[in-house]
């Protein structure tokens, strides 16, 4: 095995090791994006297709195979292309956000018309709405609210998620008085919000038919994917530096091909 073939070797093994961070987000991605199961493939998906890309130049480099090293550049330039696009649509659908923040409240509110229309319409379409209502209902984001704050001061002054902002109690703005995070009573103001005649204390119900709700779980979207973009930077970054290492290796291993058959001619 050449000097070239080495080098694009372990560059396939960096790339492969680069994969999974972008493996890893998305497997997060999966497991806190409540009840929002198709937002989770797309990472995933091309996490682990970068892998076996890797592992593929691996194989070529390893043994020479340049057949199996050609098709690995032109896949991991695909590859690169597809990363590329998915993270600038995820800049540009998160970019806009709809949380403000409410006097004498540590957590932040959230409205719904700021946000991405494309991810709006993606979530809080009616029968995608359905499914995630019933998923939240069945869950145990709001009822671990009531296991871990007891007073009034203890919950206002707590850093909720956007999904229990929005899911778990009434917009402030009702004036609900305040009985557990998710059991409120007598509201003292007119109540302009729609929202404020749609909570209900039935813990079926609560604030999942709110537009707070809808509001809440893409901002509870938007912080996770901005989390994960941060993982995909470094990830495309790594692997445009080891292409173009990698393409320039395979045509110095071309040459050196070309070189040794010439001198084996003339032996």
């Amino acid at each position: 095995m050449g000097v070239s073939n080495n080098l694009t070797a372990i560059l396939n093994l960096i790339a492969a090791l680069a994969s999974i961070p972008i493996i890893a987000s998305g497997i997060w991605l999966a497991s806190s994006d409540h009840c929002i199961s198709n937002f989770r493939w797309p990472i995933l998906i091309v996490g682990l297709l970068m892998l076996l890309v890797s592992l593929a130049g691996f194989v070529g480099a390893y043994w020479n195979k340049q057949g199996l090293l050609a098709l690995y550049l032109f896949s991991m330039a695909l590859l690169i292309l597809v990363l590329l696009v998915l993270l600038v649509l995820a800049f540009v659908v998160t970019r806009p956000h709809g949380d403000y923040a409410v006097p004498g409240r540590a957590f932040k509110e959230y409205r719904l018309q700021p946000f991405s229309s494309w991810l709006r319409n993606r979530v809080t379409g009616s029968g995608s709405w359905r499914k995630i209502r019933t998923c939240l209902a069945a869950s145990d984001v709001c009822t671990n609210l009531a296991q871990n704050y007891i007073t009034a001061d203890q919950f206002f002054n707590s850093r909720i998620s956007p999904l229990q902002s929005g899911c778990c109690k009434p917009p402030t703005a009702c004036g609900y008085n305040y009985v557990s995070p998710i059991l409120w009573t007598n509201p003292a103001n007119p109540m302009a919000d729609p929202d404020c005649y749609l909570w209900n204390n039935d813990q079926n119900q609560l604030c999942y038919n709110c537009n707070a709700c809808k509001a809440g779980l893409l901002g509870n979207l938007r912080k996770e994917w901005r989390k994960a973009n941060i993982i995909l930077i470094v990830a495309v970054v790594v692997l445009i530096w080891v292409y173009v290492i990698a393409c320039s290796a395979f045509r110095n291993a071309q040459t050196e091909d070309l070189f040794n058959r010439y001198k084996q001619g003339w032996v």
